[in-house]
């Protein structure tokens, strides 16, 4: 049986994955307004990414014979000063998430529940490449910034972003 504690930080946490996708969807349709079709792309792949968590979390909720609660989404913002401000919220969000799931993993072992702490590793791996993935984009277009033509090169460079399915939930999407 899920501690109540875990269950509504796990809760909680699914509403953060949702957001995200809801965030990344509503960045997605900025870049579009731009013509940037690329970095739309990539955005849309990384809004896959954040419900494939959901999925996870709230499997593993049931499974535990817990309960998922779901509550309401805030309204992201809808416009950024440039593609790079974009970016830079990318990953200052990416870094609140991983805050987030540190401290379910925390709790976890505070609880001493070993199953909890096991499943949440999946998760702690999976936002340092978050974080990469974010930080690397930021990188570029800092690089690009004053340049001609960088912002094009570099929106098609971003259209090569590939999403795979995590094997545990093929079948399921």
């Amino acid at each position: 049986m899920l501690n109540k504690d875990i269950q509504d930080a796990i809760n909680k946490q699914i509403t953060a994955e949702i957001y995200s996708a809801h965030l990344y969807y509503s960045m997605a349709a900025y870049f579009e307004s731009l013509s940037l079709k690329g970095f739309s792309h990539w955005l849309r792949v990384q809004a896959l990414e954040e419900m494939t968590h959901v999925h996870k979390f709230f499997s593993y909720v049931n499974d535990r014979g817990g309960r998922v609660l779901m509550s309401a989404i805030d309204g992201p913002p809808t416009e950024w000063q440039s593609p790079l401000a974009a970016f830079e919220q990318v990953l200052e969000h990416e870094i609140s998430v991983t805050g987030l799931v540190n401290q379910i993993l925390d709790l976890a072992l505070e609880k001493r529940d070993h199953a909890t702490a096991n499943f949440m590793q999946w998760f702690i791996a999976e936002q340092v490449e978050e974080e990469a993935s974010a930080d690397e984009a930021v990188q570029k277009l800092k690089l690009v910034d004053k340049t001609e033509g960088g912002l094009f090169l570099l929106d098609q460079e971003m259209d090569k972003r590939t999403f795979i399915l995590p094997p545990d939930l093929q079948g399921v999407f």
